[in-house]
């Protein structure tokens, strides 16, 4: 077997390792013969025990995976795209955007809510809330795309966005309450257990759509390597690939962002997780790779978060920079970017 063969295997046997592992172990102790038990749907006298199992554990850890794969290939394709390395999905603001919609429904006068007893009704507010600050930070992108051609002002664009976005998070921080703050402080905190069992369709089939419009891009991402104008002379039409990409992105940081909120870091970092072992920028084997490491990455952080010695359940965003931030600094240290 080879580097590649060797890397892919071993990643996917991680995946599966600590998918399981998400399932056995977390605050409550449940024996390992139960957890198997309900699993397989036998019956079982303790409700408590398969509520966690199949309520929490289970969707919490396919939230996870999924939403590793997809930040993982958005930030991929943003860093080839825009021939960036420290390009992620949050470079043009759309957390931000999302961040600022959750931030209108919990901190303003007369609308504020509380995350600490969200009702369901609270629940959908925040995840509309959530989508459609996303989704308005994007369209603004792709209007900007049409008038400004080149790919660093684009990207210095998408991060004023951001933080005019920030800005007005920060206004409305001021003048909200206390409990509003607090509110908004957990949501930004990142949590994989936002998307019930019954949520969970809803956000796999979006978020496996966007998986899949991810590998149809590897052929263009492979000619814009190099670079726009032989890309281009190869019969890449790069406007409408880039579009396309931001399209693509856009929706899944959006749909990420409204059911998890803001992940940091495993967007940015995982890419260069595989590129680092792989020896390779040859997309087809990349991709793929990336959307793998993306879940394992993601999976091992929720694992961290919900181990029982925490003495509860940690904030996804504490734990992911442990991670990414390392990876980060490796690559602009071996690149001399500084």
């Amino acid at each position: 077997m080879n580097r590649k063969s060797i890397y892919i295997l071993s990643t996917s046997l991680s995946v599966v390792a600590l998918f399981v592992l998400n399932l056995f172990v977390g605050a409550a102790d449940i024996p390992l013969q139960d957890v198997i038990k309900i699993l397989i749907w036998q019956e079982h006298e303790n409700e408590s025990w398969r509520y966690i199992l199949m309520e929490s554990r289970l969707p919490q850890a396919i939230t996870a995976a999924l939403c590793g794969a997809s930040l993982a290939a958005c930030g991929l394709m943003l860093q080839v795209a825009f021939r960036n390395p420290l390009a992620g999905p949050s470079v043009f603001g759309i957390n931000s955007g999302a961040s600022l919609g959750v931030a209108i429904v919990m901190l303003a006068p007369g609308i504020g809510m509380s995350a600490g007893t969200i009702s369901a009704g609270s629940f959908v507010a925040v995840l509309t809330a959530a989508f459609a600050g996303a989704m308005a930070v994007m369209l603004i992108i792709l209007l900007f795309s049409v008038i400004v051609r080149n790919n660093v002002m684009l990207l210095i664009i998408g991060i004023m966005t951001g933080y005019m976005a920030s800005s007005a998070i920060s206004l409305l921080n001021f003048i909200a309450t206390e409990e509003g703050v607090q509110s908004y402080m957990i949501w930004g905190m990142g949590n994989f257990g936002g998307v019930t069992m019954n949520g969970i369709p809803l956000f796999a089939s979006v978020t496996i759509l966007g998986l899949v419009c991810s590998l149809l891009l590897i052929k263009p991402l492979n000619a814009l390597l190099l670079g726009e104008q032989y890309a281009e002379n190869l019969g890449v039409r790069t406007t409408r690939v880039r579009n396309l990409l931001l399209l693509v992105t856009g929706l899944q940081t959006a749909i990420t962002t409204a059911f998890c909120g803001p992940v940091s870091f495993i967007g940015l970092a995982v890419p260069h997780i595989a590129r680092i072992f792989l020896l390779t920028d040859n997309h087809r084997i990349i991709m793929p790779a990336t959307m793998i490491s993306g879940m394992a990455v993601a999976l091992l952080c929720n694992f961290i978060c919900v181990l029982p010695c925490t003495g509860g359940v940690l904030p996804l965003n504490a734990v992911t920079p442990l991670i990414g931030a390392p990876v980060i600094i490796y690559v602009i240290t071996r690149r001399r970017l500084v």
